[in-house]
């Protein structure tokens, strides 16, 4: 049985960014409960020398949609990295997760060989579509997912394990 590059990357995407979704639900609730300025959160870093809470979304959206695109053979979107409030941040993996809905299986499965370029000069990354995928796309996009859960679990979310997996 072969594994398809669809299987393993749109599913996936969309697990873990509905989770994301239903954790900022949670979030925006707990600053109420609280009495906590959102931006308090929205702002936090787990050390100074991290992104914040804020980015830590916007590029775990990025990756899905890059990684998406890219397998798919087709122009990543640009967005552009706005989002002041958990509802603009819940917006922005729902759009993201209509993105990679939309794009077609058939173009992402057999991309396993397909060329990938990531950055530009110095930055610039090589990759088969399988590389990419399982070497730089899923790794930065749980790095970046985590990392939120880890902001607010850190800052008393009352959220475990089952709220980060979320439903499959």
């Amino acid at each position: 049985m072969t594994l398809s590059i669809y299987s393993a990357s749109i599913p996936v995407f969309k697990q873990i960014l509905g989770s994301l979704s239903a954790i900022l639900d949670k979030a925006e609730s707990h600053a109420a409960d609280k009495k906590i300025d959102p931006n308090a959160l929205l702002g936090f870093r787990l050390f100074p020398d991290m992104l914040p809470f804020v980015r830590q979304i916007q590029i775990a959206t990025d990756f899905a949609k890059g990684c998406g695109a890219r397998l798919a053979g087709q122009e990543v979107p640009a967005y552009e990295d706005s989002e002041q409030s958990f509802a603009e941040l819940k917006a922005r993996i729902a759009k993201t997760i209509a993105f990679i809905e939309a794009l077609p299986q058939a173009a992402i499965d057999g991309s396993e060989t397909r060329a990938i370029t990531t950055g530009s000069g110095e930055k610039t990354k090589h990759f088969t579509g399988q590389s990419y995928l399982f070497h730089y796309a899923l790794p930065h996009f749980f790095f970046h997912a985590t990392t939120a859960y880890d902001i607010l679990r850190h800052n008393g979310l009352d959220i475990g394990k089952k709220d980060f997996i979320g439903s499959y």
